[in-house]
């Protein structure tokens, strides 16, 4: 989010702009390194699935292609999931398209619904869409209730299964990924800046978010002109602002972010942190941001669970034992990024479809993701499955652990039909300030202006 994956764009430009921009409007792709997989997960691979797909809505028992369309890496076919299935039902082929930016992805399929024709049996969509699904758009897609969909729900925490659900209690989707978010920072760095290293320690420090920037000017008085504390304050404003239950909308869906006093201080503290040169002023998913990762433009990041197979990719072995975990200041977690797979209403695969999504929606599959890609499960049998896990490129950072607490302990957030779009105006106008040197208050009134022209 690979927002994008935020989103789940990601690569050389996903992400939430190039994949994920901003907070899930795409999704980074994914060239992930991989914690070593438990040899014992492909024989529990077929626990999720319904049975044979061979029994699907086109009436026969005999071959099926199944297409999914995505955006950046879902990290299905990287993991062997896709290969995993099929032999387990010989009858089914699946055929992936993705497009890397979800912004480009999601214009796309507001064509296609519109028109009817062009979609895939599955479709994914990034968090920050759903809203728009569920509220807007529920004609498009099939309930998965009619499949037994229902009796899932318990595998879900409320939030994520409810997300997907709308007011009538139609399920338009199951959830992939969650991204909830620690920091990880470059240990030699800090031990060059005579910082301490130990995440235990570092967490105490910066406990708050004025603690974070106060190890910030510490750490900008020893490292010079050459390296920064982080990356960009747009990604430091995503970080706090997704600690919050209410953003931009209220539960209402009325849009607050005007009168949100959390969003101002957020903006506040953002602001400060560009004026006082503590960010590198990289905008996320370009190609300057990727090199940083090993040439140590940066020390900290704000760190959603998939951004670590992002950093293996960008920094490559040399960066191995250079990078650790530790949780987010500010008392709670936020989350950036995660994903649900839906069904257009156009399948004619559509039990077919639904076998498929179950299974890679399942407890096994997204336990192998996590170990192989670093996509934190929303399955709440996989997060139990991984909570001992560790990473070795990480310095060893106990990721299970400290990305399930973030889990526990996100807001459940409120997202409305537009989220993306505010959130993406904001991070452009603090843009402006840490690379162009604008003033707070013409930043401010950009962001609205950006707003008004997105949203009406």
């Amino acid at each position: 989010m690979p927002f994008s994956r935020a989103v789940r764009a990601l690569g050389s430009v996903r992400a939430l702009g190039s994949a994920r921009t901003a907070r899930a409007v795409g999704r980074p792709a994914l060239r992930l390194g991989a914690v070593a997989v438990a040899g014992a997960l492909l024989a529990a691979c077929g626990s999720g699935s319904s049975g044979s797909s061979g029994s699907s809505a086109d009436g026969g028992g005999g071959k099926v292609t199944l297409t999914i369309d995505l955006f950046g890496t879902f990290g299905f076919k990287e993991a062997g999931l896709y290969a995993d299935y099929e032999r387990l039902h010989p009858n089914v082929t699946i055929k992936e398209s993705s497009t890397e930016n979800e912004a480009d992805y999601w214009k796309a399929l507001q064509t296609r619904l519109a028109g009817g024709g062009g979609l895939a049996d599955i479709q994914g969509i990034e968090v920050g869409r759903i809203a728009s699904v569920t509220q807007q758009q529920a004609d498009k897609f099939t309930d998965l209730n009619t499949f037994g969909a229902a009796s899932l729900k318990n595998e879900w925490s409320p939030a994520k299964w409810s997300a997907a659900t709308t007011t009538d209690g139609r399920t338009l989707g199951l959830g992939t990924d969650i991204g909830p978010e620690a920091i990880c920072y470059r240990t030699d760095l800090f031990r060059q800046a005579g910082l301490p290293t130990d995440r235990d320690v570092l967490a105490r420090r910066w406990a708050t978010w004025d603690g974070y920037l106060e190890l910030g000017r510490q750490y900008q008085a020893k490292a010079g002109a050459k390296s920064h504390w982080m990356d960009s304050v747009g990604s430091l404003y995503s970080l706090i602002t997704g600690q919050q239950k209410e953003r931009y909308y209220d539960a209402s869906g009325k849009l607050v972010y005007k009168d949100n006093p959390a969003v101002k201080a957020a903006w506040d503290t953002s602001v400060k942190a560009a004026q006082e040169g503590l960010s590198a002023k990289l905008a996320q998913w370009t190609p300057a941001w990727n090199e940083a990762f090993s040439s140590g433009s940066f020390a900290t990041i704000g760190c959603p669970a998939w951004m670590l197979g992002y950093i293996k990719g960008q920094a490559g072995s040399a960066g191995q034992g250079k990078w650790d975990v530790a949780p987010l200041p500010g008392g709670a977690a936020g989350n950036w990024g995660g994903s649900y797979l839906t069904i257009p209403k156009s399948s004619p695969h559509a039990k077919a479809a639904y076998d498929l999504v179950q299974w890679l929606t399942a407890a096994p599959q997204q336990e192998k993701l996590f170990r192989k890609q670093g996509s934190f499960p929303s399955n709440l049998g996989a997060v139990k499955a991984v909570q001992d896990v560790k990473d070795p490129y990480f310095s060893n950072a106990p990721i299970g652990r400290i990305f399930g607490t973030a889990a526990r302990t996100s807001p459940v957030q409120v997202l409305g039909v537009q989220d993306n779009d505010v959130n993406t105006q904001i991070t452009n106008a603090l843009g402006e300030v840490e690379r162009r040197g604008t003033g707070s208050g013409t930043a401010w009134s950009h962001a609205e202006k950006g707003i008004q022209n997105a949203v009406g």
